[in-house]
């Protein structure tokens, strides 16, 4: 008589093989910017049209409107082009953060966000890649306008060196901020064209009842009223005052908790929407 030996049958978690939790968040975060930066910086259009946008409503600006007569509450001894340019910064941070929006349309109706899901990638890390790439390029922005408002229409803030870095340092918190709101309507709406309406509808009027051309106190009596709780008015007041050595430095606290709030409310809605089924 004899007796077959079978071979014992290996362990479960010996076929599943080795568990693959993937990366950490900060590496999916640092590999996604870097994937989108490259993205953005070989393509000629984005590139050229990111820089081009910014510069000409500089120049549209301050060569119309300066040509114009002061109005009564203009502050003394501060040219427009000075006046205006903070206000141009924080209407191009506002649409650089409608830019983080469509990049993340484009890439949930291109395959990348499908391709994404199928792989140990969090979520989260998407987003918060799009929210730096905005936030680069809003940098890049940002540096070009002072740079060319310096050397070719002679921007001579009264502020010193510090307090300019502070003034575009906090136009790029309103960029970070508003980059998060635009990301979580690009992950709701997933349509780049509601998306840039959307956009059109709430910065252009916003932009306009503000302090952003004019004093407040030289608005028409609705509009300064609308100007006096318009967070836009707050964000362009303090750089305003950082990088002229003006009033208006006591708006910087609230433009710095309007921003946080809509930076925490916007990542939470994006990360519901972008959950959502494709």
């Amino acid at each position: 008589m004899t007796t077959q030996l079978t071979p014992a049958a290996p362990p479960a978690a010996a076929l599943e093989g080795p568990a693959f939790g993937g990366s950490s968040f900060v590496t999916q975060v640092r590999v996604l910017t870097g994937r989108s930066l490259r993205a953005m910086v070989t393509d000629p259009g984005i590139v050229l049209f990111g820089l081009i946008q910014p510069v000409v409503i500089l120049f549209v600006l301050t060569q119309v409107f300066s040509k114009m007569g002061m109005p009564p509450h203009f502050p003394g001894g501060v040219s427009y082009l000075d006046y205006v340019l903070p206000a141009v910064l924080v209407d191009n941070a506002a649409q650089s953060a409608m830019q983080s929006g469509v990049g993340l349309v484009e890439d949930l109706r291109n395959g990348v966000v499908a391709r994404l899901r199928s792989l140990p990638v969090h979520p989260g890390a998407l987003l918060a890649a799009r929210s730096l790439v905005g936030l680069v390029r809003s940098a890049v922005q940002v540096l070009v306008i002072m740079v060319l408002a310096m050397t070719v229409l002679g921007y001579s803030p009264n502020g010193g060196l510090a307090e300019l870095a502070l003034s575009g340092g906090l136009t790029l918190f309103i960029s970070f901020s508003l980059g998060w709101a635009f990301i979580a309507a690009g992950a709701w709406l997933r349509r780049a064209e509601p998306l840039q309406n959307l956009a059109l509808v709430v910065i252009f009027p916003l932009m306009f009842a503000s302090s952003a051309y004019v004093p407040v106190a030289d608005l028409p009596g609705w509009l300064a009223a609308v100007a006096h709780v318009n967070p836009l008015t707050y964000a362009i007041d303090a750089t305003r005052a950082l990088a002229l050595d003006v009033p208006g430095l006591d708006h910087a606290i609230p433009a710095l908790v309007i921003g946080a709030v809509i930076s925490a409310a916007g990542a939470l809605a994006a990360l519901a929407g972008f959950r959502r089924p494709l």
